[in-house]
């Protein structure tokens, strides 16, 4: 069997990865509010029973977190506990370079994103087939050979562009090639970005065309993250090929004032992907679409009297149609002897998530690009 799985007729799947930029605090996300240990070490920074949204099996919500909950109530969400990888880093680089290339030993070179895409579209013939919203290129996303279209505003799109003159612009680049050229080796990185450039020229006339073809009578929030998710619904609604979406939020390094600022997250966050998928189904394109949602790690149990700091084990969420809603691995004991360096434990290798997505929604084999094989959680309804 070839890496790249046949779909058939049917309308091709999609998948939204967001990243929660900066270490979303798990323990004030899905909050084990009866447990009178996590109390006792939030004195200061814990979400009240009075503000928890209820969940079930003794766990709630953030309040930021409403219309998730309602997403929630209709088996649209699978949150998967104590997600994480062996021998937590915790330096917001390094911890997400691991995430974004499948690689917790070693520097990786090439993103687990990036190598779906090459079996996606191995000729590299659709320049859009990963569309980024935000600024620069995630490194999930950077594979040898991998067209990726990098989109700040669809009004002025290309890796780049936004920036005013030249000078600018070889700056940027001289910037990129420092960081990656250790990672990928010097000439690889500029000729990388040379074909980048080209792909970006050419991506910029088919996306112009995405806002003038997308018509909606849904009003999305006034936030940076609606802005990038209704770019996401303009690209797919003028049904492009665009088969990856990534776009990120935060930050969410929430070491002082931390109710407040994970809170208002929240609140962004949850608002624009109800809409968005009101979005979705108001176009009848709701059942082709499967939502990521992770973070770098998570936070120490224990507050540091305003805030928290960085931890390990986390949490991610699935979010679709096809997926089974409800509870996946489960949550770390908070039981101090169970507690590694102070920090919740992870006990989910997020590789076995990543070989789900692969292979139950994007039907690509997953093993060449998570290096291995890892348990599966099986999110999705048609998982066997």
């Amino acid at each position: 069997m070839g890496r790249s799985m046949s779909l058939g007729k049917r309308r091709e799947k999609v998948l939204v990865v967001i990243q929660l930029s900066g270490g979303n605090d798990y323990l004030n996300c899905i909050v084990p509010y009866e447990d009178p240990r996590y109390k006792d070490a939030r004195p200061n920074v814990k979400i009240t029973d009075g503000e928890v949204i209820p969940l079930d099996s003794g766990l709630g919500l953030n309040p930021g977190m409403g219309p998730i909950k309602k997403l929630y109530d209709l088996g649209k969400v699978a949150i998967i506990h104590g997600i994480g990888y062996p021998v937590p880093n915790r330096s917001h680089f390094r911890s997400m370079d691991i995430w974004h290339t499948a690689e917790p030993a070693m520097v990786g070179s090439q993103g687990w994103l990036g190598q779906a895409i090459r079996d996606l579209d191995p000729a590299g013939n659709n320049v859009v087939t990963a569309v980024n919203f935000g600024n620069g290129l995630p490194r999930a996303l950077v594979a040898p050979n991998v067209p990726v279209a990098s989109v700040g505003d669809l009004e002025s799109y290309g890796l780049l562009t936004g920036m005013a003159g030249e000078d600018r612009r070889s700056k940027a680049i001289t910037a990129f090639s420092r960081m990656y050229a250790p990672l990928m080796g010097g000439d690889a990185v500029m000729e990388y970005l040379g074909q980048t450039g080209l792909d970006a020229l050419r991506g910029a006339d088919i996306l112009s065309e995405a806002p003038r073809k997308y018509s909606s009578g849904v009003e999305y929030p006034d936030n940076p993250f609606a802005k990038s998710l209704k770019g996401v619904a303009q690209v797919h609604m003028a049904d492009l090929g665009t088969r990856i979406f990534y776009t990120q939020y935060g930050s969410f390094d929430t070491h002082t004032d931390e109710v407040v600022l994970q809170k208002r997250l929240w609140d962004d966050i949850s608002s624009s992907l109800a809409v968005f998928y009101e979005d979705l189904e108001a176009h009848g394109l709701g059942d082709e679409m499967t939502l990521l949602m992770f973070s770098e790690f998570g936070r120490r149990v224990k507050d540091n009297g305003t805030g928290t700091d960085h931890g390990s084990g986390g949490v991610a969420f699935i979010i679709g149609n096809h997926v089974k809603g409800g509870h996946y691995s489960e949550y770390p004991s908070l039981d101090p002897a169970k507690l590694v360096e102070g920090d919740l434990a992870f006990n989910y290798d997020f590789r076995g998530l990543y070989t789900d997505i692969l292979e139950d929604w994007l039907e690509i084999e997953a093993s060449p690009i998570v290096n291995g094989r890892f348990e599966k959680i099986l999110p999705f309804a048609s998982s066997q």
